[in-house]
């Protein structure tokens, strides 16, 4: 997490959480959801507008993390913005050199691979659960024709439980959106 952003924590510790404004989609995309966007519908059959500005992403992406509950949220200064996912909290690029990267450009370790009944592929690493991005569906095939990767079957419907993530911080909150 940024200093700054610390900072921020310390000097105000009681800015009220935000939710339903960040979603973070399939594919690694981050969107920003005002209130007419939330107004027509829940993420992400309702996106919103697809971040682009690469200082404000990084920004984000080093300031993401999960709470006890498996919420996932961006830590604006003293506020957490609660994210709302598509599918998983972590987006997995695959590397031609074999190494695999989260959606925030971290390097990930492989524990297991696994597929869903649509043919989504997922790896458990040593940060998570996340889903392959579908880009790199052409290397993934070429990791399990290798005897890389044995993919495990897994019901999509059963991951956030599974693996303790929060799909709609929103929709499973008790408190009003901000």
């Amino acid at each position: 997490m940024d200093d700054i952003v610390k900072a921020a924590m310390a000097k105000w510790p009681n800015v009220p959480d935000c939710y339903g404004w960040l979603g973070l989609d399939a594919r690694g995309n981050w969107y920003m959801r005002d209130d007419r966007v939330q107004a027509d519908g829940a993420f992400p059959a309702s996106k919103g507008s697809l971040l682009q500005h690469e200082k404000l992403i990084d920004f984000i992406q080093r300031n993401y993390a999960a709470d006890e509950q498996g919420r996932w949220y961006f830590q604006n200064g003293p506020q957490r913005v609660y994210v709302e996912l598509e599918a998983t909290p972590w987006i997995w690029r695959l590397q031609p050199d074999g190494s695999v990267l989260s959606h925030t450009g971290q390097p990930v370790q492989v524990q297991e691979c696994l597929l869903d009944e649509s043919g989504w592929l997922y790896l458990v690493t040593d940060r998570g659960l996340g889903l392959v991005h579908s880009a790199d569906m052409g290397l993934a095939a070429e990791r399990v024709e290798a005897g890389l990767w044995t993919p495990g079957r897994v019901d999509r419907a059963e991951l956030s439980g599974r693996w303790r993530y929060v799909r709609s911080p929103q929709a499973s909150s008790t408190k009003k959106p901000a």
